[in-house]
């Protein structure tokens, strides 16, 4: 199930609600980005349980074919969640590279995701 949040701009956020959805492809990632692309966002947050195991996993790649997605066809990505159990080296730096970006960012809550997407 997808939640619209109506941003007060022209900016409209999807949110994928947690539980209703797991993703575990870069096809499945684009038919979701179709989905909302259709009903008008170019934001979209997405809680981290709904994201397969391998998406935490750098070295299967997924991640990276999951997230090109969005550069690819100009969507704004926030992730929610608690990311304390990433605590290797290469997940810290990637979080910290995403999150100075403006296409992709990690962020602790759907209120902090929203106001990171709005800006």
């Amino acid at each position: 199930m997808i939640i619209y949040h109506n941003s007060g701009t022209s900016a409209q956020v999807a949110e994928l609600k947690k539980g209703t959805l797991s993703i575990s492809s870069a096809e499945e990632m684009l038919d979701l980005i179709g989905e909302v692309s259709y009903a008008g966002c170019s934001r979209l947050i997405i809680h981290s349980g709904s994201l397969s195991e391998d998406f935490f996993d750098l070295r299967t790649g997924v991640a990276g074919e999951m997230l090109q997605k969005f550069s690819n066809y100009r969507m704004r990505l926030a992730v929610v969640g608690d990311f304390s159990h990433l605590a290797g080296r290469s997940w810290r730096d990637f979080i910290r590279e995403s999150n100075r970006g403006k296409t992709v960012c990690f962020l602790n809550t759907v209120d902090e995701a929203l106001s990171a997407l709005i800006k």
